[in-house]
């Protein structure tokens, strides 16, 4: 669902609303994830803010039960601190969803941490001020651009120095966590339109294809989330059926497993 992909080559898509306006002629035969995205590598990439506005769209959400104020672990791999930052920037806009200004400073100081362990921390040092800044302010809306922005900075930086497959474990991080979050809200009060959020087989199949690409990191962990992604696949990718509150339940427990083993040091 949620991913922070980088879009220097992308471009806008439809305007969020249209899906879901009361003022539209025709109620839509189901909502179209391209409407809360944007593009890149012909993959379409659903945007957090977008998303979680169209689920409160679909039914008021308390987002403070999603906050997480866990710490978690500290890790000296670096595949498994890139999918860590990852999660922990689909946990600011968690927090800033439920206004929680606290959680959002300590998210802050959180990702400026894990970025400087893969080596890219001078590039988050402004915007980790910058969140706290406006946190404080309770300006949410500075918080989710500087939380868009730390994205692309930490995406740019490995980019310069060739951790590209670093940089598609932080966004394939945010998205096993936004989905776990996604699919927690919609399976609370289930409806066909907040399931069809999930219905991304391509973007799936962007990330099956990365991991792929990885051999030489030797982390049972991604073939951990390899697996996973194989048995979402059959649950998301279902053509022109709808996706069902069982499927949306099952693929809940399984990012949730894994969103589990990201965030916890292993015995």
């Amino acid at each position: 669902m949620i991913t922070f992909l980088k879009f220097s080559r992308s471009a806008a898509l439809l305007v969020i609303g249209l899906a879901l306006s009361a003022s539209a002629a025709e109620a839509p035969k189901r909502i179209d994830v391209k409407q809360f995205s944007k593009r890149v590598d012909d993959v379409v990439v659903p945007l957090p803010n977008e998303v979680f506005g169209a689920l409160n769209k679909l039914g008021g959400v308390n987002w403070k039960e999603y906050v997480r104020n866990g710490k978690g672990s500290n890790f000296t791999e670096r595949p498994r601190i890139a999918l860590l930052l990852g999660t922990v920037i689909a946990d600011g806009f968690i927090a800033v969803q439920a206004e929680d200004a606290p959680t959002v400073k300590d998210i802050g100081q959180r990702v400026l941490g894990l970025a400087k362990g893969i080596g890219v921390g001078n590039s988050i040092t402004p915007h980790a001020k910058a969140i706290t800044e406006a946190a404080d302010k309770r300006n949410w809306n500075s918080v989710r651009q500087e939380l868009d922005r730390t994205q692309n900075s930490v995406q740019e930086a490995m980019n310069e120095v060739h951790d590209e497959k670093l940089s598609h474990l932080v966004s394939l991080g945010g998205w096993l966590r936004g989905t776990e979050v996604l699919t927690a809200v919609v399976n609370k009060r289930f409806s066909e339109d907040g399931a069809e959020l999930l219905h991304q087989p391509d973007l799936l199949g962007y990330f099956e294809e990365r991991l792929r690409s990885m051999p030489e990191f030797n982390l049972k962990l991604l073939q951990d989330i390899q697996a996973a992604l194989g048995e979402v696949r059959p649950l998301i990718d279902v053509g022109e059926n709808r996706i069902s509150a069982d499927s949306v339940r099952r693929i809940n427990q399984i990012t949730a497993r894994i969103d589990e083993a990201i965030v916890t040091k292993s015995p």
